[in-house]
């Protein structure tokens, strides 16, 4: 009896040992797991600061994101007036160049019909000894101020067997000459002019048919 007494103690005593090593490892497990918890934990919240600081803006940086737009912005509009001021000094020069060129065509187009009575003076004919010196004067005098025309720019229209040209000549009346080709002007009835490359007046002719 003693014996058997003796084998069911030592008995509970395993058992109680089992249980207690069942214990320790299960706290064990637990631990681990609480440990693997925390340590998520501790990461979530270093990417959820990290997210916080990469998402806050500095002050400093927004100011001066503006001030260059504001920069960008002022350049794009100096840019753009300067642009229109070139064109405007570009069409003021042109216009300064237009002017100077043709300044005189004013008073030359007022002086055309003074030629066009020293053409026709010049074409009379007689044989008085004071008519021949009082055409003569004429002629100097016609000759002078050709000449000061033609060194403000005048110059004339060449007509009589030059092919017509409506840009430089008015056909007023219609020939039919053989010594002359079709569409060849056969006769100057009134002298056209021209400033540089602007006319002042077409040449009225007769055009061969």
């Amino acid at each position: 009896m003693a014996e058997e007494k003796d084998f069911t103690t030592q008995d509970k005593n395993e058992d109680k040992t089992d249980v207690d090593t069942s214990e320790q490892s299960s706290n064990t497990t637990e631990n681990s797991e609480v440990n693997s918890t925390n340590e998520v934990n501790n990461d979530t919240n270093e990417a959820t600061h990290e997210n916080v600081e990469e998402e806050t803006v500095d002050p400093k940086d927004e100011e001066i994101a503006s001030l260059k737009a504001q920069v960008e912005k002022e350049e794009e509009k100096y840019l753009r007036l300067y642009a229109e001021f070139e064109n405007y000094k570009r069409r003021i020069q042109k216009e300064n160049e237009t002017q100077r060129k043709y300044q005189s065509q004013g008073v030359l187009n007022d002086i055309l019909p003074a030629l066009d009575n020293f053409e026709r003076a010049l074409k009379i004919e007689g044989d008085d000894e004071s008519f021949n010196a009082l055409k003569k004067g004429v002629e100097m005098v016609h000759s002078s101020l050709i000449h000061a025309l033609e060194n403000n720019g005048l110059e004339t229209i060449q007509a009589e067997g030059e092919t017509f040209d409506p840009n430089f000549h008015q056909a007023v009346v219609q020939d039919d000459n053989p010594d002359f080709e079709s569409g060849q002007i056969t006769e100057e009835l009134q002298k056209g002019y021209k400033l540089k490359d602007r006319v002042l007046r077409p040449s009225m002719v007769k055009v061969n048919q």
